[in-house]
């Protein structure tokens, strides 16, 4: 199995589950980094570059290598898209491009969650309010700044919401969101509702606020792993969650990044078509995942190369 982005912490945390398995694992990143629990690294191009899926494709064949799994968001489009690009053999542990491209996008999230009539913080992007500076008091406060397109980090920023901002001035590519101050959760989401013989289900882990927050401060937390929610506790998470992985249209696994407003009221962030560091948390899904690669009785579709590839396990499911 091949895991890439073995130097971020979604990367060291599968790595790290799958050799605790005892399955063989090699990691993969764009700069050298350590193996973790006995796996070897190899190096290939970022993302970024257009050679990335041809190194990959490359070292899977080398390597005789049948199951893919990216853990860097910036990835997702690229092996999504290039999914035809492998052969029959190699499951790539990643949604459909559309979805995948949405989810890639936090206005394009944003658009669409609010769209299926799904909680979502008030945003906009910085060119409203040029236009028209006023509208900036429907976010009731402070508001986070963040790059539409996530690159690594989270790179948000909080700037209240009175200050002398120049919208103009914002650099492009930016999503301006209403500041939501009350507890955050990390819902793992694994499944979909069609013909699947394995369940649905979601994990809830907590991402507690970070102390001292404030202007300039960057709120990205995903590679923390928060602690798990107990079954029944933060029951309008999880039914959240899963409406949200569905309305995008996002199969295997799903982080999705959830905090209540002061009310209470719990609205989406936004989420990442991938395993991440909080996965540890939820073996379960992990466990899925290999399932959905062994059993036939389980729905391949969520991580099929095409349609027609597995169409006989799917009507048997």
């Amino acid at each position: 199995m091949l895991v890439t982005g073995l130097g971020s912490a979604a990367g060291r945390s599968i790595a790290t589950q799958l050799s605790a398995r005892g399955l063989p694992v090699l990691g993969a990143d764009s700069c050298q980094v350590p193996g973790i629990a006995g796996t070897e690294a190899v190096v290939l191009p970022p993302a970024s570059d257009p050679d990335w899926v041809p190194a990959l494709r490359r070292l899977v064949d080398a390597r005789n290598l049948n199951v893919v799994i990216p853990t860097r968001t910036e990835e997702l489009p690229h092996l999504a898209a290039a999914r035809a690009a492998f052969s029959d053999g190699v499951r790539l542990i990643v949604s459909d491009p559309g979805p995948v491209a949405l989810a890639n996008d936090r206005l394009l999230t944003a658009w669409t969650l609010q769209a299926e009539g799904i909680a979502v913080p008030r945003f906009g992007v910085p060119s409203d309010f040029a236009a028209a500076p006023a509208s900036l008091a429907a976010m009731g406060g402070s508001v986070v700044v963040r790059p539409r397109v996530p690159r690594g980090e989270n790179g948000a920023v909080v700037l209240p919401g009175a200050g002398p901002v120049d919208w103009a001035q914002q650099p492009e590519g930016r999503i301006v969101q209403e500041f939501i101050p009350g507890a955050g959760y990390v819902a793992l989401v694994f499944g979909t509702r069609t013909q699947n013989a394995m369940a649905p289900h979601v994990v809830v882990v907590d991402q507690p606020v970070r102390a001292g927050l404030g202007a300039g401060t960057d709120t990205g937390a995903a590679s923390a792993v928060g602690r798990r929610v107990a079954t029944g506790a933060a029951a309008d998470v999880a039914p959240l969650a899963m409406a949200a992985v569905h309305a995008v249209g996002l199969t295997g696994p799903v982080e999705v990044d959830i905090r209540r407003r002061a009310d209470g009221t719990p609205v989406v962030l936004g989420l990442r078509a991938r395993f991440g560091a909080s996965s540890a948390a939820a073996p379960e899904l992990l466990d899925a995942v290999l399932a959905a690669f062994l059993l036939p009785s389980f729905n391949p579709a969520s991580f099929r190369r095409r349609p027609s590839a597995y169409a006989g396990a799917v009507r048997s499911a």
